[in-house]
C-alpha cells in the first residue's frame, strides 16, 4: 500500500448542533462528518454541517482542474448516512458538488421510516425546508436503503455494487477495492443507526457514531469491529453527565467517553478516535478529557476538525 493510501480526515466532531464560539475553536463546532480517502475512492460518512467546506474544498479543485467543464476531473463521491437526524444530514443541501453535472454521487444509508431514504431525504431537508426539491439537484445521483446483510464493493471508475453477504470472502477485500460493511445498532432512537466498516487491502476503520454501549460492553459491535486499525466512536457525555440526577441521559442513545475506551479495548483496536461531542463541551473540558485517557493509552485521541489520520 502506498503511503497515505489509506486516510481519515475530521471535518465534524460534534453532536446535536453546531456551536460557534471562540471556546470551540480547538475541536471545532460542525456536526458529523468524516472524509476517507481509499485508494482511488473518496467516501464521506455523514453530512452534518462539516460536509459544508469539505464540499467547498472538493469543488475548488475541481474547478482547478481544467478551464472547460467537461474537461475537469469528476466528483465521485461515495456517501454513507448512519440515520436521518439532523444533526447528521443539516449540511447536505449546501453540499456544492451535489449541484455539478460532474459530480456522480452515491449514498447509501436507511430510513428507519415506512418511506425510502430517497423519500426521506427529500421530505426532510428538501421540499417543504429548503428553496429547492431533490429532484432539482443536477449531479448524477443515487439514494439507497442498504442493510446489515449486504456489503457495498467499490471497484475503480465503476459504480458501487451491492452484494448479499453469504460468506466470510464476500466481505474480505480482492486487490484494489474497497468493501463497506454495515452492522445496524438498536440502541439509539427512534429507529436505531448503521455502523460501517470500510475495509482496504489489510486495514479497516470503523464508523460507530450514536451507539449507546450496554452493561458487559456491545458484544455485536465487539465481533464486527474486532482488530480495526481505527474505531470513531461515539463520545457524547462523560459520565458524570450519562448518570446525572439532575438530567439524566441513559436511554438517549449516547455514549460516555469510558464506555468508548472499554470497547477499544475489548476489540483490540489499533488506534480510537473519541467523536461526536456535546455541544456544550468546550475546548478546555475536553482538553481535560484527552488528556486524562491520554495518560490510559498513547493510541486514543479526542477527533478534531481538520485533523487528519494514515491507516
Amino acid at each position: 500500500m502506498k503511503k497515505n493510501d489509506f486516510k481519515v480526515k475530521f471535518w465534524g466532531v460534534r453532536g446535536s448542533y453546531p456551536v460557534v464560539n471562540k471556546d470551540f475553536l480547538k475541536y471545532g463546532g460542525n456536526t458529523a462528518c468524516v472524509e476517507v480517502i481509499a485508494g482511488s475512492h473518496r467516501i464521506i460518512l455523514d453530512g452534518g454541517t462539516g460536509i459544508i467546506p469539505l464540499g467547498d474544498k472538493i469543488f475548488k479543485e475541481h474547478i482547478s482542474s481544467a478551464d472547460n467543464v467537461f474537461d475537469r476531473k469528476p466528483m465521485n463521491v461515495t456517501m454513507l448516512l448512519s440515520h436521518v437526524h439532523q444533526d447528521h444530514i443539516q449540511g447536505l443541501n449546501f453540499f456544492k458538488p451535489m449541484n455539478s453535472l460532474t459530480t456522480q454521487f452515491s449514498l447509501f444509508g436507511y430510513s428507519g421510516f415506512d418511506s425510502t431514504l430517497n423519500e426521506t431525504l427529500s421530505e426532510l431537508i428538501f421540499g417543504k425546508s429548503f428553496p429547492i426539491n431533490l429532484y432539482d439537484v443536477t449531479a448524477d445521483y443515487s439514494i439507497t436503503d442498504i442493510s446489515e446483510t449486504e456489503v457495498i464493493i467499490l471497484k475503480k471508475n465503476e459504480r458501487p455494487i451491492i452484494k448479499r453477504v453469504t460468506e466470510l470472502d464476500d466481505i474480505t477485500p480482492e486487490k484494489d477495492e474497497v468493501v463497506i460493511s454495515i452492522m445496524k445498532s438498536n440502541s439509539h432512537p427512534n429507529f436505531g443507526v448503521m455502523c460501517f466498516k470500510i475495509a482496504y487491502k489489510d486495514k479497516s476503520i470503523v464508523y460507530a457514531t450514536d451507539t449507546e454501549c450496554y452493561i458487559g460492553g456491545s458484544k455485536k459491535l465487539e465481533l464486527f469491529a474486532k482488530d480495526t486499525d481505527l474505531l470513531i466512536h461515539d463520545s457524547q457525555y462523560t459520565t458524570e453527565d450519562y448518570l446525572s440526577t439532575v438530567v439524566p441521559k441513559q436511554g438517549f442513545g449516547h455514549s460516555t467517553f469510558d464506555m468508548a475506551y472499554d470497547i477499544a479495548n475489548a476489540i483490540n483496536a489499533k488506534k480510537l478516535a473519541f467523536f461526536h461531542f456535546d455541544p456544550s463541551y468546550n475546548d478546555a473540558k475536553l482538553t481535560m478529557i484527552e488528556n486524562f485517557f491520554k495518560k490510559k493509552n498513547e493510541n486514543c485521541f479526542l477527533a478534531k476538525e481538520g485533523m487528519e489520520v494514515c491507516i
